[in-house]
């Protein structure tokens, strides 16, 4: 996170705003501040997206490639997170200054994934046993500004909508060797269902109550937040998985309303990023615009 210089009296403030549901943005505690969000930004990659909420700025883009299954679930493909802090972004972060930030997020990222009701590993797999697709999820941090675990999860669910996953067909043939074939066409593939896949909601204590979408100057006046992973099924939310983040605690009462908070704010949230996402498809197309050359233009 950002280290910003607050004085005392700038701590006063934030804490009295919160208390009186009126941020120094102006915004109430349940208020997430305006983003900006693309996909398919970059032209080598198997999808991607950049999101931008307020002052940070995550760039997240995925790579396919086929692999071996895992021996414990040979019926499954396999994803893994890697991420990156820039040394622009905040100066705490030159060096290896981001290292255990980024293990943090990346860990809580795959936490949340987890869940086979979270994200089915099921569909990425060609033929149990010998073939399955894995997929590599590369997040940058290119500008800090607060909430980073909300900002990323968004940018990865984007980057995953937007993900191409070749049509591949598969035969085992003699001598258990596995003949795969791919379509040479980058039009015909496959996407990824992302209904249920899991975002992060970041619920923030300050003084005796609770935001979320937490500036980088309101986390400096927080001891103690919680970060929830929300899936959404059958139009209902459900826990992925719960972690804590910093050096206070919570009383029981106040952790129950903050994770009903969380619940409450991914539905939100997870339903405007789908209705964005579903019209800049509409827009561009499914897969994208296909060129014609030749006698076919």
């Amino acid at each position: 996170m950002a280290n910003i210089l607050l004085s005392d009296a700038e701590k006063t403030f934030i804490l009295h705003g919160v208390e009186e549901d009126f941020r120094c943005d102006g915004r109430t505690r349940r208020d997430y501040r305006p983003m900006e969000l693309e996909t398919g930004i970059v032209s080598h990659a198997s999808g991607s997206a950049r999101l931008r909420l307020a002052n940070t700025d995550i760039l997240v883009g995925i790579k396919t490639e086929i692999d071996v299954p895992s021996p414990y679930n040979i019926d499954k493909g396999k994803i893994e997170f890697f991420i990156d802090c820039s040394a622009n972004a905040t100066p705490e972060f030159e060096g290896r200054g981001g290292e255990e930030l980024a293990q943090e997020i990346s860990d809580t990222l795959a936490k949340s994934y987890q869940s086979g009701q979270a994200f089915d590993l099921r569909k990425l797999c060609i033929l149990p046993g010998q073939q399955c697709w894995k997929l590599y999820v590369d997040i940058l941090i290119l500008e800090c500004g607060g909430n980073l675990f909300d900002a990323v999860s968004l940018a990865v669910k984007a980057a995953l909508f937007n993900t191409k996953i070749p049509r591949v067909t598969a035969a085992l043939m003699d001598g258990g060797n596995v003949d795969l074939s791919l379509s040479d066409d980058p039009y015909d593939c496959n996407r990824i269902e992302i209904n249920q896949i899991p975002i992060l909601v970041t619920v923030c204590k300050i003084g005796d109550s609770c935001v979320v979408d937490p500036s980088a100057e309101e986390e400096q006046c927080s001891a103690a937040s919680v970060v929830v992973g929300v899936s959404q099924r059958d139009n209902k939310s459900f826990l992925t998985n719960i972690h804590m983040c910093g050096v206070g605690s919570f009383h029981q009462e106040t952790l129950e309303s903050s994770v009903e908070l969380g619940l409450s704010a991914a539905e939100k949230l997870d339903e405007e990023l789908l209705i964005a996402l579903k019209l800049e498809e509409e827009r561009f197309g499914k897969y994208g615009k296909k060129e014609i050359f030749g006698f076919l233009r």
